[in-house]
C-alpha cells in the first residue's frame, strides 16, 4: 500500500493541480488573444491612421500644394510621436508623370512589402511584440484621374508605410468578460469534477464499505469479524482502527471472563457449538462462598485467579480451560479417550488441587474441587453441569456423566419446584418487593422496580433464579405475571412514583396477560406513573406484535424500558424503530466500570446513543461510591443497585 494521505493534503493537491492547470490554459488563451488583437486590432487602427494621412495629403494636393509642400506635411506627422514613422512612395505611374524620387525609386526595387502593396495587397507586417509595420495602397479614384491622366480607375498611385508601436493594445472589453467567465466555469468545472472523481473514491466508496461491513456484523451479530478497507486516506483508517478496537473490547467484554482472563462461558458455548467429539469437565470449588465469607472478596478472587493457573498447567496441550460463573471452570479436550483414562484425568486434577498450599497474606488455605465429566458431540455442558450436581449431591469427588442422570435429575427438579410454585400461587406467597430507582445526579428517589419473589415455608424470600424457568416449562408463568401486575397496582394506586414492572414477550404474546396489562392500566389510571420493562433476547422475531403491544400501552400514557441493554432488544436496529423511553444498562457493565475501561468505553457509547434518541438510561447493579461516581459524571440518568437500597416491602 502507498504513503497514507489526509483529507486535507487531498483537496489541497486538487486545488492546486486544477489551479495550476486552469492557470495554464489561461495564460496560453490570453497568447492566442493577444496575437488575435495584433492581427485584427491593430491592422485596423494602422487602416485608419494611414487613411487619415492620405486624406491630409490629398486636401493638400487638391490645393495645388508641390511635393515639397507633401514632405513638410509626412514631417509633421512623424513629429507627433518620436515612436511613429509614416512613410509615403509613389508608384511608377506617377514617377512617369510627374517625375521619379530616388527614395521612392529604391524602395520599389528593394522593399518587398512595397512591391507586394504595389499590387493591391493590404500588408501587415508584425516586427515583434512590441511594434507592426503597415503599408496601405493608394488606388485611384474617379477624381483622382484628373491630375493622373495617364491612370486608370483602381490603379495604385502609392503606398503609405506606417510604422508604430503596440504597447498599448486595445483589447475588446466583451472578449475579456467572456474571458474571464469562461475561466471561472471552467475552473469551477474542473474543481468539482476532480473533487467528485477523487471524494468518490476516497471517501464515498470506503465510507459505503465501511457501512456495509458494519451492517454485516450487524446482521449476523458477528463481532469477531473486523473491518478491513484498502484504501490511502488517513482519516478512513482512524474510523477502522477505532470502530475494531471497539469490536476489540467488547469481545473481550463478551467472550473473556475480566477476573481470569479465561475464555468464559459464551465462548464455550460457541465451542460446543462445532459439535466435535469430546471431553468436557466443570470444575467446581467447594464450599467457596465460605473462603469469601471468611477471607473477604478480594483473596477469593486471588484463589479463583491461582486456581485457574494451575488447571491451565496440568491439562493436556489440545485442552482448552473456560472461566465459568462463580467459581466454576470447564476443561474442553477435543478428543477421545477411554473411560479409564478420564477417571484417571479426573483423580489427577484432584490431586494437584487438593495438595497445593495457598499462601494468601501468611494464612495457609487448601480447597477441595468437584468434578462433573460428560463425553460425546451433543449436550455436553447440560450433561457435564447434571453429572457436577449429582457428585456434590452424592459427597462424590467426580462423577462421569451417564443418561440416566439426566431423567433422575430433571424429575426430581421439576417435582419439587413445581410443587413449590403451586403452593406459594394458592396460598398467596408471590410477591412483588421494591427496588429504588434514583436521580443520579441528586440521589432522590424518582421511581420504584417491582422484583418478583416466592416466600417459602420459614418465611425466606426465594429469588427468581429458582423458580421462574421452571414455571415457564410448566405453564406457570403466565399466572406469576398477573399476580405482581394486580398486587403491583393495587400498591401504587396511592402513591405518587413511577413503577417499573417486568415484561417478557411471553407476556406481551398471551392473549390472557395482555387483556390483564390493559385492564389494570384502564382501571387504576395509572398509566402515567407505570413503565414496563421489557425482558429477555427471545421474540425478536415478533417484532410486530412487540411494537403493536407499545403503541397501545403508550396510549394510556405508559412508557417503555428495554431491560439489560447488552442482549436482544440491545440491538441499535431494533431499538430506533421501538418507541421506547428508557435504556437500563447491563449490569455486566457497570458492575466494574470504576475500573474497567472497556466498560467505561462501551457505556459511553450508548449513553450518546440513547441522548441523540432522546432516551434516558438507567443503570444497575451500582454497589459501591466508586461506581456511583463514575456514572454519575458520564452522565446517566437514573441509577439502580444495593448502594441506594435493596428491594424490599413498601410501607
Amino acid at each position: 500500500m502507498g504513503k497514507k494521505t489526509t483529507y486535507k493534503k487531498l483537496i489541497l493537491k486538487i486545488i492546486l493541480i486544477t489551479l495550476s492547470l486552469t492557470l495554464t490554459i489561461a495564460f496560453f488563451y490570453a497568447q492566442f488573444m493577444k496575437s488575435e488583437a495584433i492581427e485584427t486590432l491593430t491592422k485596423v487602427d494602422a487602416k485608419k491612421t494611414t487613411q487619415l494621412v492620405f486624406q491630409s495629403l490629398y486636401s493638400a494636393m487638391e490645393k495645388g500644394w508641390d511635393r515639397n509642400d507633401l514632405e513638410k506635411i509626412i514631417k509633421r506627422v512623424n513629429n507627433i510621436d518620436s515612436q511613429m514613422a509614416v512613410n509615403v512612395y509613389r508608384t511608377q505611374i506617377v514617377a512617369d508623370e510627374y517625375g521619379d524620387i530616388p527614395r521612392d525609386l529604391e524602395a520599389r526595387q528593394t522593399n518587398k512589402m512595397v512591391q507586394h502593396a504595389i499590387k493591391n495587397d493590404e500588408i501587415l507586417n508584425i516586427v515583434d511584440d512590441s511594434a507592426i509595420d503597415y503599408y496601405y495602397p493608394i488606388e485611384a479614384k474617379q477624381e483622382c484621374l484628373k491630375c493622373h491622366t495617364t491612370a486608370q480607375e483602381n490603379d495604385v498611385l502609392g503606398v503609405i508605410n506606417i510604422t508604430y508601436p503596440i504597447d498599448d493594445l486595445k483589447v475588446s472589453l466583451s472578449s475579456i468578460i467572456n474571458f474571464f467567465l469562461i475561466f471561472i466555469i471552467v475552473f469551477s468545472l474542473i474543481i468539482f469534477v476532480a473533487l467528485f472523481t477523487k471524494f468518490d473514491k476516497y471517501l464515498v466508496k470506503p465510507i459505503k464499505t465501511f457501512v456495509i461491513n458494519i451492517n454485516s456484523i450487524s446482521k449476523h451479530k458477528d463481532i469477531t469479524k473486523r473491518i478491513t478497507i484498502d484504501n490511502n486516506i488517513e482519516e478512513i483508517d482512524s474510523m477502522q482502527e477505532v470502530f475494531n478496537n471497539m469490536l476489540d473490547s467488547l469481545e473481550y467484554q463478551f467472550y473473556y471472563d475480566e477476573l481470569t482472563t479465561f475464555p468464559n462461558r459464551k465462548k464455550l458455548l460457541e465451542t460446543l457449538g462445532e459439535h466435535k467429539d469430546a471431553l468436557l469437565l466443570i470444575v467446581d470449588i467447594d464450599q467457596f462462598q465460605q473462603i469469601n465469607d471468611l477471607y473477604g472478596d478480594k483473596i477469593g478472587d486471588d484463589i479463583l485467579k491461582e486456581t485457574g493457573e494451575i488447571l491451565e498447567r496440568n491439562i493436556p496441550e489440545k485442552a482448552h480451560l473456560f472461566k465459568l460463573h462463580a467459581d466454576e471452570f470447564a476443561i474442553y479436550y477435543p478428543t477421545i479417550i477411554s473411560p479409564e483414562e478420564i477417571k484417571s484425568f479426573a483423580l489427577q486434577l484432584n490431586g494437584v488441587i487438593e495438595n497445593h498450599t495457598f499462601t494468601i497474606n501468611n494464612s495457609e488455605i487448601f480447597i477441595n474441587i468437584t468434578l462433573g465429566l460428560a463425553y460425546g458431540n451433543d449436550f455436553l455442558l447440560n450433561n457435564a453441569d447434571i453429572a457436577l450436581k449429582l457428585a456434590k449431591k452424592k459427597k462424590k469427588k467426580s462423577l462421569i456423566y451417564e443418561s440416566s442422570m439426566n431423567i433422575e435429575h430433571e424429575y426430581e427438579q421439576n417435582l419439587k419446584w413445581t410443587k413449590k410454585i403451586k403452593d406459594a400461587i394458592k396460598n398467596d406467597r408471590i410477591v412483588p418487593l421494591f427496588q429504588p430507582i434514583v436521580n443520579t445526579q441528586t440521589k432522590e428517589i424518582i421511581k420504584y422496580e417491582a422484583l418478583i419473589r416466592m416466600i417459602d415455608e420459614n418465611g425466606e424470600y426465594v429469588s427468581p433464579y429458582y423458580f421462574l424457568e421452571l414455571a415457564k416449562k410448566n405453564k406457570l408463568y403466565p399466572q406469576l405475571t398477573k399476580i405482581m401486575l394486580t398486587k403491583t397496582f393495587e400498591k401504587f394506586k396511592t402513591k405518587d412514583k413511577q413503577v417499573s414492572i417486568n415484561l417478557s414477550v411471553e407476556d406481551i404474546l398471551n392473549e390472557s396477560v395482555h387483556d390483564t396489562i390493559l385492564e389494570k392500566l384502564y382501571e387504576y389510571k395509572l398509566g402515567n406513573r407505570v413503565v414496563f420493562e421489557l425482558l429477555e433476547s427471545e421474540g425478536i422475531e415478533n417484532f410486530v406484535e412487540v411494537k403493536e403491544f407499545i403503541e397501545e400501552v403508550k396510549q394510556t400514557g405508559a412508557k417503555i424500558s428495554i431491560d439489560d441493554f447488552g442482549t436482544g432488544y440491545s440491538n441499535f436496529e431494533y431499538l430506533m424503530k421501538l418507541n421506547v423511553d428508557y435504556i437500563k444498562i447491563d449490569a455486566s457493565m457497570i458492575k466494574d466500570i470504576d475500573k474497567n475501561k472497556n466498560s467505561q468505553m462501551v457505556t459511553e457509547t450508548i449513553i450518546d446513543f440513547a441522548k441523540k434518541m432522546e432516551i434516558k438510561t438507567v443503570a444497575e447493579f451500582i454497589h459501591s461510591e466508586d461506581v456511583y461516581k463514575v456514572i454519575k459524571k458520564m452522565g446517566i440518568t437514573y441509577a439502580q443497585g444495593y448502594y441506594f437500597g435493596e428491594p424490599k416491602e413498601l410501607d
